[in-house]
């Protein structure tokens, strides 16, 4: 059996945070969050990485990322571009907004031949979740349809003291598959507890303790890209034209609609890792403290 892909979304640019995450130094030795990323999945069994980038940062990340990865694992590169659209689309005048991370996804369709994990660049997820998807991807149960998967984690372990942040709420049904994620905007730690708003901030309302939420940690077939082409198009056909400015096509939401028609069922598989990212600037500190903890307790090597 062939092993997995890692594919990594790595096109975006952070505004919150104020530049290019993806290239930003938070290990000892200068690695990056996506260092890690490729160490845990390459220890977890995945045999490819295939970056999801832009032409305008390739040669900037070829150069400070791409080149060293290669020296240690097979790597492709997909370009998620605005003209990326099936045959007779075209780019609607004056977007220049991306696509999404559904689209992100579908630039893989032809150079993902194996079943895969999706992760972004920019978010630190651990080994535990590595793990549990390489070995669903090894060993997926029989059901009817797909059988994809999610790394679920603790809602607490997913936030920030610096500012709101947006995560999928997720609930799963008695034979643990994903029923319903709920994209919550805006939640905040609010007197130590999580709360969210739908009013930018003018008021807020508890979420359960201890709630499952989604990071875009996800495992999937392959054959999942060619039924994520047929959504794509849908969604140009409808929500796009609705507004064509500002309308994504999120990978959430299509697999929601691919599990809503019976084409397939997410297994939700629970992870304790803490995630870290940097959402905000301030978030910087905190994830290089995390990860020279980690260092110390020798779970990741100074020099990796």
């Amino acid at each position: 059996m062939k092993k997995p892909t890692l594919v990594i979304m790595a096109a975006g640019m952070g505004s919150r945070f104020g530049g290019l995450k993806q290239l930003t130094p938070v290990g000892p030795g200068g690695q990056m969050l996506i260092d890690y990323s490729i160490y845990d999945a390459a220890l977890s069994g995945f045999g490819k990485v295939v970056f999801v980038i832009k032409h305008a940062i390739e040669e900037e990340f070829k150069a400070l990322i791409g080149n060293r990865t290669a020296a240690k694992l097979p790597v492709e590169y997909v370009y998620q571009e605005l003209d990326k659209l099936p045959a007779g689309y075209t780019v609607p005048e004056g977007r220049t907004k991306p696509w999404g991370t559904g689209h992100a996804i579908l630039c893989c369709r032809g150079v993902v031949r194996e079943p895969f994990m999706v992760i972004n660049a920019d978010d630190f997820y651990g080994r535990e979740s590595y793990q549990i998807l390489a070995d669903f991807l090894a060993n997926p149960p029989a059901g009817e349809g797909m059988q994809f998967a999610m790394a679920a984690y603790i809602l607490e372990n997913t936030l920030t003291e610096n500012g709101y942040v947006s995560r999928g709420i997720c609930s799963e049904d008695e034979n643990g598959h994903l029923c319903g994620l709920v994209e919550r905007t805006r939640i905040e730690l609010i007197d130590g507890a999580p709360m969210f708003s739908e009013d930018d901030g003018n008021t807020y309302e508890p979420l359960p303790v201890g709630c499952p939420v989604s990071m875009n940690a996800w495992a999937f077939p392959c054959e999942m890209l060619e039924h994520l082409e047929d959504r794509f198009v849908n969604f140009l056909n409808t929500t796009a034209k609705t507004n064509p400015l500002k309308a994504e096509f999120y990978l959430p939401f299509a697999v929601d609609d691919m599990m809503k028609d019976g084409e397939a069922q997410t297994t939700v598989l629970h992870t304790h890792e803490k995630w870290y990212g940097m959402t905000y600037a301030e978030d910087k500190q905190d994830v290089m403290n995390a990860i020279a903890r980690m260092t110390e307790q020798g779970v990741y090597p100074a020099d990796m």
